[in-house]
C-alpha cells in the first residue's frame, strides 16, 4: 500500500466541537416548550442528510429535520419550527472548541501531506467556524458537501477534493468521526479511512485504521502499512 500524500478531513466532531452538547441544548429546547424530550440528536444525526439538499442554510436545516422527527415521534409537526428556534436561542454559535490536537496535527501535518477538508454544512456556517477557531490557513480545498456536491456519504465529495490536490484515492486517507458517513463515503471514493473513535457510535463500516484522539497522528498509523 503506497504511503500517502495527501490526508483530507472533515471538521465537525473531528477537529471541532461545541463546548456545550448538542444533546443538553435539545434538552433545554424542549423544556423551552414545556415538553419531555421525545427524541435525542442522536435521531437529528441519523436524518439530517435527507434534507440537506433542499435546506438554505443550517438554520433551515435543522427545522426541516426537527419538524420530520416531530412527525416521527407523534408530535404536531408544526412543533418542529418552535424548537428550532428554541434550540437555536439556546445553541451559541461562537461557543466552539477546537479538539485536543488539532492545531498541533494540521501545523505538522502541513509540511508533509497536501491538506484538504471535506465537510457536510452550509458553506456560511462552516466558514465562521473555521474563522471562529483560528485553524492554521493549512487546507488547498475545502469541499461544502450537500451544496457543492452531493452530501456525503456520496464519494462526489471526495473525488473533488482529490482533485484539487492532485492526488489519487490511493494515495490519500480521510479522518473522519462519522461511520456512516465519514468511512462509508471515503471507502466508496477508494480513499483509506480513519475513524476518529466515538464510543456512541459503531465502526461499521470499518475502517483502515482506528483512533482514539488526534494525538495518535503524531505517528500516522499508515506509515506501518
Amino acid at each position: 500500500m503506497s504511503t500517502p500524500s495527501a490526508v483530507l478531513f472533515d471538521l465537525d466532531g473531528t477537529l471541532c466541537t461545541y463546548e456545550r452538547p448538542g444533546s443538553e441544548i435539545l434538552e433545554a429546547a424542549f423544556d423551552r416548550l414545556g415538553l419531555e424530550p421525545r427524541f435525542e440528536m442522536a435521531d437529528f444525526h441519523e436524518r439530517y442528510l435527507e434534507f440537506l439538499p433542499a435546506s438554505a442554510d443550517g438554520f433551515d436545516l435543522y427545522e426541516r429535520t426537527f419538524t420530520a422527527l416531530c412527525d416521527e415521534h407523534d408530535l404536531d409537526p408544526s412543533l418542529g419550527e418552535r424548537l428550532n428556534r428554541a434550540f437555536h436561542d439556546e445553541r451559541d454559535p461562537d461557543d466552539l472548541v477546537a479538539l485536543e490536537g488539532a492545531h498541533e496535527v494540521l501545523t505538522t501535518f502541513e509540511a508533509e501531506y497536501r491538506l484538504g477538508l471535506v465537510t457536510n454544512g452550509h458553506p456560511e456556517l462552516q466558514r465562521h467556524k473555521l474563522r471562529t477557531l483560528a485553524f492554521p490557513d493549512v487546507f488547498e480545498t475545502v469541499v461544502f458537501a450537500g451544496y457543492d456536491t452531493p452530501a456525503k456519504p456520496d464519494p462526489e465529495p471526495f473525488r473533488r477534493a482529490l482533485t484539487a490536490v492532485e492526488t489519487s484515492p490511493a494515495e490519500a486517507v480521510y479522518v473522519g468521526n462519522h461511520p456512516s458517513v465519514d468511512v462509508a463515503g471515503a471507502r466508496a471514493a477508494g480513499l483509506r479511512a480513519a475513524w476518529l473513535a466515538d464510543a456512541d457510535r459503531r465502526p461499521s463500516p470499518r475502517p483502515d485504521y482506528v483512533l482514539e484522539s488526534l494525538h495518535e497522528l503524531r505517528a500516522p498509523p499508515w506509515r506501518g502499512d
